[in-house]
């Protein structure tokens, strides 16, 4: 049975993480060539070394500090997934927040745990101001289909900020 629960500081450190499997094999992505999207091969493995979970785990904690959202999934009490908002209003209306994190342990994606954090996100930025949720998000054809699934689009106004981080990413919206 998955639990859902909103995530402390004292919840986060590396034990949080022993049962959660980060590696997404990638094959296609979509990127943007010449104002068009097109799928294209750039097969890599995506995969969290224990250094990357620990500049994760500071992160969150961080988040958390400064009152932003963080919501765990749980199968018989090992997080399997989480969510992470942000808690700043942004954008030219200030009508967006950002979804900074979400992830599925490879071992349970397909099963509706995204969907359950994705829209527990979504929740707490509307419940927070927000009309808009902001996606950077991985421009992998899988991870694409979920977001189009969570009837997320192109974002009609980029975080250049964000975009300029992760320049392979997708920048999305999803009306809240």
């Amino acid at each position: 049975m998955i639990s859902y629960k909103e995530l402390a500081v004292c919840d986060m450190d590396l034990s949080l993480f022993a049962f959660f499997d980060r590696t997404q094999i990638v094959n296609q992505c979509w990127r943007k060539v010449e104002g068009q999207w097109k799928i294209l091969d750039v097969p890599f493995v995506d995969h969290w070394s224990e250094e990357e979970y620990r500049q994760e785990i500071q992160y969150l904690q961080n988040l958390i500090c400064g009152d932003g959202y963080v919501v765990g999934g749980f199968v018989d009490g090992h997080l399997k997934g989480f969510a992470s908002v942000e808690p700043a209003l942004f954008g030219t209306c200030v009508k967006y927040m950002d979804l900074s994190n979400i992830h599925v342990s490879r071992d349970m994606r397909g099963g509706g745990m995204g969907r359950a954090l994705f829209n527990l996100a979504k929740r707490w930025a509307k419940d927070h101001g927000a009309e808009k949720l902001y996606i950077s998000a991985h421009s992998a054809v899988e991870s694409q289909a979920f977001y189009k699934a969570m009837g997320c689009v192109e974002a009609s106004e980029y975080n250049e900020e964000l975009a300029q981080k992760e320049p392979c990413d997708c920048q999305l919206e999803c009306l809240l």
